[in-house]
C-alpha cells in the first residue's frame, strides 16, 4: 500500500498539497508514512498538524481538540496550536496557564541581543527555551522531539503545544482524569488500623505511599507496558534497603513483556509469576498500610494504573494468612488470631474429605453414640455420601457466587435464603443429612476466615480433590494426596524465594519473621530470605526509656 492510498483512507489526502508530507530533516525528500511514530517533529507547523490529524482521525474523533492561535514575538507572528483529549485535561488550567500567557501578551519581546532576522533564519536563537522559561507558567512542562513520545503524552492526559519554526513540542501537564476518591478498604477490613485504600489513579496511590514512608530513599520508577494501551506501572522500593537483585529481577520481567494491552494488576500478576500455579505467588492488597509495611520490610510493590491493588513481591505462604491488624494488636491477640486462621485453612481443605473417609472406611474411629447418630441421620437418604457432599459443596459455591453478582441490597438475602430455606428443604426431602449440612456450613465459615481471596480460592478447589481421594481410598488417599500436595508447595518459588520460607529451607526463626507474632520490641531482624541491605530493623534495646 503506497502513501497516497493511506492518506486517502484517512480523509486528509489533498492532491494539491501532497508535497507537504515530507519527512523532516530528510535529505532525500522521501514521503513519510503517517502510520510511523518514530519520526522527528518538523519545524513546519502544517506538517505537524496534518500528521496528528491523521494519527487521531480528528474528523471522526469528537474528543480530540485542536486549538489554533497566533503568538507574536518581536513583531513576528508565529502560528501555534494545542492538542489535547477532552475529558482528560483541566480546562481551567489550559485557559489560565497556557492560553492566557500566550494570547494576552500581544507582542512578546525577546532579548534585545537578538534580532528579527535571527528568528526567521533560526540562527542559534533558542525559541524553545524562551517559551519554556518565559511564557508558560506551568509547574510540569517538558520538551520532546519525537512524535512517539508526544503521542504517549497526549494519551496520558497532557496538553501539547506546537509552534511554527520550532522543531520541539511542549508537553504540558494539565491532567484532570476523573475518578473516585480514597475510601475504606472493601475486601480487607480491619478493626484497628488505617482505613485508607488505593484507588484507580496511580498518582494518588504513589502519593499515599510517599505520605506514609516519609523518606528520600523511597524510589518510585515508572515504566509503560502494552503496545496499544501504554499502561503506566510504578515500581516502589527503598533504595538503601531492598536487595538490588530483587529490584533488577522485577524490572527485567516487566520490561520484557511483549503484549498489546494491560488493563489490571490481575493480568500483570499472571504475566510475571514464576509459573502457573494453584497457589498465588504474588501478594495482592488494596491497603496502603499493608503495602508500606512490606516495602519497609525489604520487598517491592508494583502499582498498575487503573487498578486499586498493589502487587507485593516476593510473597511466601505465611503472608497470605496474615492481616495488618496482627501488628497493631497486642502480640498475644495476634498469635491467637493467626492460630485461628491456620486452623481455619486446614479445615477448609480437609474437613469434607475427612468426613467422607471416616464414614465410608474408618467407622471404628467414630464414638459409638456419634456413629449411631450419623447412621440415623442418613436413614432414608437414597443417594451415596459422595453425591450428597458434592451437591452441597456445589450449591454453597453457587450461593456464594450469586451473592457477589446480585446487587448489594439483595446479597445478604440470597445468602439467608440459600442457607436456611434450601438447606432445610434438602433435609426435609431426605436428599442430604443434617450432619452433612453442618460440615459444609462449617467448612464455608472456615474458608471465609482466610484473609487472602486468592488463597481462599485455592482451598475451595483443593477441597474437591480431597473429597474424591477420601471417597476412593479413605485416609490412605488423603495422606497420599497430602504428600503430593506438600511436595508441590515445597518446590514453588516467588521471585527466587522458596514459597515455604523461612521453614523450608529451615533457618533460625529467632532472626527471621516467622508466622508467630513476636512482641514489637523483639522484631529486630528483617526476613533473612529477602537478603536486605539492612538486616536489622531496630536496635536490640529499642525501648531505651525502660530500665533494664
Amino acid at each position: 500500500m503506497n502513501i497516497k492510498s493511506i492518506l486517502k483512507k484517512t480523509f486528509f489526502y489533498d492532491k494539491e498539497n501532497e508535497h507537504d508530507f515530507i519527512l523532516p530533516h530528510n535529505p532525500n525528500n522521501i514521503s513519510f508514512n503517517p502510520l510511523d511514530e518514530d519520526i522527528n517533529i518538523s519545524k513546519s507547523i502544517k506538517q505537524n498538524m496534518k500528521y496528528l490529524k491523521i494519527k487521531y482521525n480528528s474528523l471522526i474523533n469528537s474528543d480530540i481538540i485542536f486549538r489554533n492561535f497566533t503568538i507574536t514575538i518581536n513583531e513576528i507572528n508565529l502560528k501555534a496550536f494545542l492538542i489535547f483529549i477532552d475529558g482528560m485535561v483541566d480546562n481551567d488550567s489550559i485557559n489560565n496557564n497556557i492560553l492566557t500567557p500566550l494570547l494576552l501578551k500581544n507582542n512578546i519581546r525577546m532579548s534585545t541581543k537578538t534580532t528579527n532576522k535571527n528568528i526567521n533564519k533560526n540562527h542559534k536563537i533558542k525559541l524553545d527555551k524562551f517559551i519554556y522559561k518565559k511564557l508558560i507558567p506551568q509547574n510540569n512542562i517538558k520538551t520532546e522531539t519525537k512524535f512517539k513520545t508526544v503521542l504517549n503524552k497526549i494519551n496520558s492526559g497532557f496538553c501539547i503545544l506546537f509552534i511554527d519554526k520550532c522543531d520541539k513540542a511542549f508537553c504540558i501537564e494539565a491532567k484532570n482524569i476523573k475518578g473516585r476518591t480514597n475510601g475504606e478498604p472493601k475486601n480487607e477490613t480491619i478493626i484497628r488500623g488505617a482505613q485508607e485504600a488505593f484507588v484507580e489513579n496511580i498518582r494518588i496511590n504513589t502519593g499515599l505511599i510517599r505520605r506514609t514512608i516519609n523518606n528520600e530513599n523511597l524510589v518510585i520508577e515508572n515504566i509503560s507496558i502494552g503496545d496499544i494501551t501504554q499502561t503506566s506501572i510504578a515500581i516502589c522500593y527503598i533504595s538503601n534497603l531492598t536487595n538490588d537483585d530483587l529490584v533488577a529481577e522485577v524490572k527485567y520481567r516487566l520490561q520484557n513483556l511483549d503484549i498489546d494491552y494491560l488493563i489490571s494488576s490481575g493480568q500483570l500478576e499472571q504475566f510475571i509469576s514464576d509459573k502457573p500455579s494453584l497457589y498465588p505467588e504474588i501478594l495482592s492488597t488494596e491497603r496502603n498500610d499493608k503495602t508500606c509495611n512490606y516495602i519497609l520490610a525489604g520487598r517491592v510493590a508494583i502499582l498498575v494504573n487503573g487498578t486499586p491493588y498493589a502487587l507485593i513481591v516476593p510473597a511466601v505462604f505465611t503472608d497470605y494468612l496474615t492481616s495488618p491488624e496482627d501488628l497493631n494488636l497486642n502480640y498475644f491477640y495476634g498469635k491467637f488470631m493467626r492460630l485461628i486462621r491456620a486452623i481455619a485453612f486446614f479445615f477448609s481443605i480437609f474437613l469434607p474429605g475427612f468426613y467422607i473417609a471416616i464414614t465410608s472406611y474408618h467407622q471404628e474411629l467414630i464414638p459409638s453414640e456419634l456413629l449411631f447418630a450419623i447412621a440415623g441421620a442418613r436413614e432414608g437418604i437414597p443417594f451415596p455420601i459422595i453425591f450428597e457432599i458434592i451437591l452441597m459443596e456445589v450449591s454453597f459455591e453457587l450461593i456464594r457466587e450469586a451473592g457477589i453478582r446480585v446487587p448489594s441490597p439483595f446479597g445478604q438475602t440470597i445468602g439467608i435464603i440459600g442457607a436456611l430455606v434450601l438447606g432445610e428443604a434438602a433435609v426435609s426431602a431426605n436428599i442430604v443429612s443434617p450432619i452433612l449440612i453442618i460440615i459444609v456450613a462449617f467448612t464455608g465459615i472456615c474458608n471465609f476466615a482466610i484473609p487472602d481471596y486468592a488463597l481462599s480460592f485455592a482451598s475451595r478447589i483443593l477441597r474437591f480433590f480431597y473429597v474424591i481421594l477420601g471417597y476412593i481410598a479413605g485416609l490412605l488417599g488423603i495422606t497420599t494426596g497430602f504428600f503430593i500436595h506438600f511436595a508441590y508447595i515445597s518446590q514453588l518459588k516467588s521471585f527466587g524465594v522458596p514459597y515455604l520460607a523461612p521453614y523450608i529451607p529451615y533457618s533460625s526463626l529467632e532472626k527471621n519473621s516467622s508466622y508467630s507474632v513476636k512482641p514489637i520490641w523483639k522484631r529486630e531482624h528483617r526476613s533473612e530470605y529477602l537478603n536486605t541491605k539492612k538486616p536489622k530493623s531496630e536496635n536490640k534495646i529499642s525501648m531505651k526509656w525502660k530500665k533494664y
